[in-house]
C-alpha cells in the first residue's frame, strides 16, 4: 500500500468517528495510534486547550509521552507549547537547541528512552485548540511530505474537536433558551393569576412578584411558580 492509500484510509477512519456519538478522547486516540504509524514516530500524544484556555493531555499512545507531555505542562517548555503559542510546526530541531531551548524536556526525554521530538498544531485558520507531540527513539528528520502529511492529519482531528464544540455549544445555548421561554410562560400565567384574584393590572402583578422575589431572595420564576399553584396569594406578596 502506498503512503497516499495509506493515507486515505486514515482519513476515512477519521471521518467515521465523527457519525453517531462522537468520542473526543476514541477520536485523538486514533490521531496519535494512526500518525506514528503513518510518521515513523515511536509515541504520540495530544495537549488539549479547555474553553478557558488551560491545556490538558488528553491522548497519548504510551505512558512515556504521557509523561513528557505532563512535564512539558509542569515546567511551562518543550516543542509542544511553541507550537501552541506560535500556531505553527516544531519540527527537527537538533539535540544542540533542543537542549538549549528546553533543558529539563530534552533531560527527561532522554530518560525516558527517545531521542528527538517534534510537535504539530491542531489549527483551523486563527484558531489553535492543541498540538500533537510525536517522539522518536531515534534522531529523526521530517521531510516536507511528512510535515504535510502530519498537519492534514491534525487539520481533519482540529475540524472535528470544533466541530462537537460548535454542536455542544448550540445544544446548550438552545437548551437555555427552551428555559427562559417555559420561565416566561410561567410568569405570564402568574400575572393571570394575580390579575384575575387582585384585580390589579399586568405591571402590577409582576413588581409584586419581583418585589417578592427580592425580599426573600427567590427567583422569580419560582414564585410564578407557588403563585400558579396557589400556595402563594397576593396577601403573601404583600406582606412586608
Amino acid at each position: 500500500m502506498t503512503s497516499e492509500q495509506r493515507l486515505a484510509r486514515v482519513f476515512v477512519e477519521l471521518a467515521d468517528t465523527l457519525v453517531d456519538e462522537f468520542d473526543a478522547l476514541d477520536f485523538l486516540s486514533t490521531l496519535t495510534e494512526r500518525s506514528v504509524e503513518l510518521l515513523n514516530a515511536d509515541a504520540a500524544g495530544v495537549i488539549l486547550a479547555d474553553a478557558r484556555g488551560v491545556l490538558h493531555v488528553v491522548a497519548s499512545t504510551s505512558d512515556q509521552a504521557q509523561l513528557l507531555e505532563l512535564l512539558e505542562l509542569q515546567n511551562d517548555e518543550g516543542p509542544c507549547l511553541d507550537c501552541l503559542q506560535a500556531g505553527r510546526v516544531v519540527v527537527n530541531v537538533g539535540p544542540g537547541d533542543a537542549h538549549a531551548r528546553w533543558p529539563r524536556f530534552s533531560a527527561a526525554l532522554a530518560e525516558v528512552g527517545f531521542a528527538s521530538a517534534h510537535a504539530i498544531p491542531l489549527r483551523l485558520r486563527d484558531s489553535v485548540v492543541g498540538a500533537m507531540n510525536l517522539f522518536c527513539t531515534a534522531g529523526s528528520h521530517l521531510s516536507e511530505d511528512d510535515v504535510a502529511m502530519g498537519q492534514a492529519l491534525a487539520d481533519i482531528a482540529t475540524i472535528g474537536l470544533l466541530q462537537e464544540r460548535a454542536v455542544r455549544q448550540s445544544g446548550l445555548i438552545a437548551e437555555q433558551l427552551q428555559t427562559a421561554l417555559d420561565n416566561r410562560v410561567l410568569i405570564e400565567q402568574a400575572k393571570g393569576v394575580l390579575m384575575a384574584s387582585a384585580e390589579i393590572d399586568v405591571d402590577q402583578a409582576f413588581r409584586l412578584m419581583r418585589e417578592y422575589s427580592r425580599r426573600n431572595n427567590h427567583a422569580v420564576k419560582d414564585v410564578a411558580r407557588q403563585v400558579v399553584d396557589r400556595t402563594l396569594s397576593v396577601e403573601h406578596l404583600r406582606r412586608p
